[in-house]
């Protein structure tokens, strides 16, 4: 199970993460409360730079901003509406992670791994877990929208997705993130796959 702490804003976040050897941490570049300037993330990106991988988060940006973002940040993962990525100049050595929205038409050829995530990134806003389950059965999906230390398991159980990504659901406040939350949340993600593979091998 590939896990994302989203929305990193603090030296102590980004610690806990690594400590919990998860497998992506997110720095938001798009209009929010976690919102960083691309320097202030490659700070606070640094001890983490070849443990696991630095995704930038984006929402409809300009070709101006993402060379900024590529040049000051030097992210492993470009994380954006797959809309926008149509439109991109983008290097070909660069990974992305297309965002698929619920309740609306995902593309007739699927990305071979996608996030889905609810309409409005951040919110807390739950994700629509059946129409996620649908396409978790045809791509690598990770479920990204509302989760929590205590839902990712049923989420987990009632979608299969490839991944896990939370940002909101961690926190103590707006932009906060509990590093006792991420956690929580990591090992219940763990134990839910644990638990899975038991029940499959019986």
């Amino acid at each position: 199970m590939w896990i994302k702490i989203c929305g990193m804003t603090s030296e102590q976040a980004v610690a806990t993460a690594l400590g919990e050897r998860v497998d992506a941490i997110g720095f938001v570049f798009a209009p929010s409360v976690r919102q960083l300037e691309p320097a202030r993330a490659k700070q606070l990106a640094a001890p983490a730079r070849g443990c696991l991988q630095c995704v930038a988060v984006t929402l409809h940006p300009t070709q101006q901003q993402i060379e900024q973002i590529l040049r000051d940040f030097d992210p492993d993962v470009l994380q954006t509406d797959l809309e926008d990525l149509m439109r991109l100049r983008l290097p070909s050595s660069l990974s992305l992670l297309p965002v698929i929205r619920a309740a609306t038409s995902p593309p007739r050829a699927l990305p071979p791994r996608l996030l889905f995530e609810g309409p409005h990134s951040g919110s807390g806003v739950a994700s629509d877990w059946k129409e996620a389950a649908v396409l978790a059965r045809c791509t690598q999906l990770v479920l990204a929208g509302g989760l929590t230390p205590g839902n990712v398991a049923a989420a987990i159980g009632a979608v299969r997705p490839s991944g896990v990504d939370v940002s909101s659901g961690v926190e103590s406040a707006p932009g906060q993130k509990d590093p006792r939350r991420i956690v929580e949340f990591v090992q219940a993600a763990r134990a839910a796959v644990a638990g899975a593979e038991h029940e499959h091998r019986n």
